[in-house]
Parts: structure tokens; C-alpha cells; sequence
């Protein structure tokens, strides 16, 4: 291969990591590879649009003091994913300014951030953000067209399970599926004369089937991650207990239930775990159906001096494609661990299958000879 032939498809496989860490950060909800900000408060670091390389929280490890952290706020902007600076470290949390901001955050009325909040942390290299400027322009545009087009979709079928992150992995996954059914059936009997003609044009079958994969990947991933998470309890230490959930007294404890949901059609193990101290949770690991809820129960526990304060059950779910024993043992060794494994179990197998059935060569975009009915077509693939 020429050194302009590699540097082309360099170029096109920084431009496909390009838009799948965008789609896949619009599925998630939260940076993947890429985020970037939408105002002026970490100026002069990044200006508005700018973006930056998101590094997950479970590999970047806990914040330190000068980190610029992505993190799920609950009173900045009306909560929503937060990008600012750690400036302090404390025992109740972590301390974060906008660079652009004379106050911390935490001045204003938002609490001090706990670690299951972080998303994401932005790469520095020498102590300095790695910036990519106007990235979020593109993310925006982006953004807007897939926007449009679920709006689209779902008044045209007729339903709001198409609008949404999971309604988004709906889409890809269908139109992963149409797209692969309608390149099955364009393949015909042609001669070897027109498969050598065409052997320059079109494109590569491993690359079609293969874009179909990562988007069978995109979608199985979104339906385990963005179900799962954090999910936080609001506790008030009160000088007595009171009735209902929630408030409880100095150093008391009480139970609450945590439900665990599971609206699609593929069963899914469920690993529970504390996300802070003063929570405790049971079971620590369930398998809930296809349709269906399983409730845990979760202890929370009130300090002894008085005040709210924050408690996080930390949820991660997979889809039971593999043995639960196989599932645990991949989850003790890292809760990433079996993610990757699925994804790679879903995406090898679809492209496994697809070259099997599309074969080798390359899909013409257009052809000379005469066009074979979708009849012919149907007959010779059932051969």
C-alpha cells in the first residue's frame, strides 16, 4: 500500500471514530472520547464550542486537585453534565470551578461533587487540556439531524419508544438491519466478467458488514449503559425520626426499596453496589427478565450530626447473553469487563454471518447490466 493510499485511510478512520464517539455520546448521554463545552466558564482553557478528549472515569481513576472533570451537576444549568476544574478535595467531595468563574460552584448552590457523579475526565498533556477548537459545532449539527430525524420516524409510526438516547439505539439497530437485508438481496449471479469489471469499483464488503457491526455494538452497548449508573437517595439526619422515607435520626438507619427495571426484550443480569458511604444494598446481584422489575432493598444510614446529605447506589446491568457465573467473574475483574466481551461476542458473531452471506468482493453502487428482479433475487439467495 502507497504512502498517500495509508494516508487516506487514515484520514477515513479518524473520520468514522470521529462520528461513531459522537453518536455513541448522544446514545449514552455523556462523553465518549469526545466532549466539549457550551459556555464561557472555563475560558480561557476552552471557549465556547471548544472540545476536548474525554477520558471515562473508570480509567482515568479519582479526580485529583487541577483536573478538569465532566460531571452529572444537580443544580448548575438545571443539572445536566458539567465540565469544570477541581480545585479542592474533600472528605464530603470534590471542590470544582470554571476556570472563567471568581466563585466555586459550590459557592453558588450546588453540593460538593461525589465520584459517582464523574463522567469523564478531559486529557492534559504537561499539566494543559488537550483542546480541540469548534468541536461542538459539529456535535450540535449532528445532534440536530438525528433529532429531526427520530421526530420524524416517530410520527410516522406513531409512537413516543422511538424519541429519546433509547429510542436513537432503536433506529441504528433497525436501520442496521434494513440496510444489511437490502445489500443481501442486491447480490446477483453475475458473470465473472462483470465481478472482475466491477472489482474496482464500489464498495469492500468487510467494510459494509463491518459498519453494520459497530452499529449492532452501538446499540447493545446503549442498552446496557444508559439504563445504569448512579442513581442517588436524599437523606436528611433530623434530631428525630418522621414518617415517610427519607428523613431519619441522628445515626439511624432505615430501608427503602430500589427497583430495577428492564423494558426490553433481552433478559439482563444486574450487579448493585454502594456509590458512597451510609448505603448498603441487597442483592448485590439479580437477573431480571425481559419486561420485567425486580425490587432490592437499600439501607440508608443517617450521620450523627444534622444536615441532607447525598447517598448513591451504583447500578450496572448486562445482557444475559453469556452464563451469569461467566458475567460475574468478568465483573469482579472490572465492570467494563463484560461490556467489552458482549460487544465483542454481538459484533464479531453479525460480522461472522454477514460475510458468510454477502461473501467476498465489493457492493457496486451502480451497474451497466440489466437489473435483477427482487423475485430472482429472492430465489437465489434461499439456494
Amino acid at each position: 500500500m502507497s504512502g498517500k493510499r495509508l494516508l487516506a485511510v487514515g484520514v477515513e478512520l479518524l473520520g468514522a471514530l470521529f462520528i461513531v464517539a459522537l453518536v455513541a455520546g448522544q446514545i449514552l448521554g455523556q462523553p465518549v472520547l469526545l466532549g466539549y463545552v457550551e459556555t464561557g466558564s472555563m475560558a480561557p482553557t476552552m471557549e465556547p464550542g471548544d472540545g476536548f478528549v474525554a477520558v471515562p472515569s473508570q480509567l482515568a481513576g479519582p479526580p485529583e486537585e487541577g483536573d478538569v472533570i465532566v460531571f452529572r451537576a444537580e443544580r448548575l444549568h438545571g443539572g445536566g453534565l458539567t465540565t469544570h476544574r477541581v480545585v479542592d478535595v474533600t472528605e464530603r467531595g470534590y471542590i470544582t470551578r470554571g476556570d472563567a468563574n471568581p466563585f466555586t460552584d459550590q459557592d453558588g448552590k450546588e453540593p460538593p461533587v461525589k465520584r459517582p457523579q464523574v463522567v469523564a475526565e478531559a486529557l492534559q498533556v504537561g499539566g494543559h487540556v488537550v483542546v480541540i477548537p469548534q468541536l461542538g459545532t459539529g456535535v450540535e449539527t449532528v445532534r440536530g439531524a438525528f433529532s429531526a430525524a427520530q421526530r420524524r420516524v416517530a410520527m410516522l409510526f406513531g409512537t413516543r419508544s422511538l424519541l429519546g438516547t433509547q429510542g436513537l439505539a432503536y433506529l441504528l439497530l433497525g436501520a442496521s438491519i434494513v440496510a444489511y437485508v437490502v445489500e443481501t438481496f442486491r447480490r446477483d449471479g453475475r458473470t465473472e466478467r462483470t465481478r472482475d469489471r466491477s472489482r474496482a469499483d464500489g464498495y469492500d464488503t468487510r467494510l459494509v458488514v463491518g459498519a453494520l457491526a459497530l452499529v449492532v455494538v452501538a446499540s447493545a452497548t446503549a442498552s446496557m449503559v444508559v439504563p445504569a449508573g448512579p442513581q442517588k437517595f436524599g437523606v436528611v439526619s433530623a434530631e428525630r425520626d418522621a414518617p415517610g422515607h427519607g428523613v431519619i435520626a441522628q445515626g439511624g438507619s432505615e430501608e427503602a426499596t430500589y427497583r430495577v427495571p428492564n423494558g426490553g426484550l433481552v433478559p439482563v443480569v444486574v450487579f448493585l453496589e454502594p456509590g458512597s458511604e451510609g448505603v448498603e444494598v441487597t442483592p448485590r446481584e439479580t437477573r431480571v427478565g425481559r419486561r420485567s422489575t425486580v425490587n432490592a432493598s437499600v439501607t440508608l444510614s443517617a450521620p450523627p450530626e444534622t444536615g441532607y446529605y447525598r447517598r448513591f447506589v451504583v447500578e450496572h446491568r448486562y445482557l444475559a447473553v453469556l452464563p451469569r457465573s461467566v458475567l460475574g467473574a468478568l465483573y469482579r475483574t472490572h465492570p467494563w469487563a463484560p461490556i467489552a466481551v458482549i460487544d465483542l461476542l454481538l459484533g464479531g458473531g453479525f460480522y461472522l454471518v454477514g460475510r458468510a452471506v454477502v461473501g467476498t468482493g465489493r457492493i457496486r453502487v451502480r451497474s451497466r447490466d440489466r437489473p435483477t428482479s427482487m423475485l430472482t433475487r429472492l430465489r437465489r439467495s434461499f439456494r
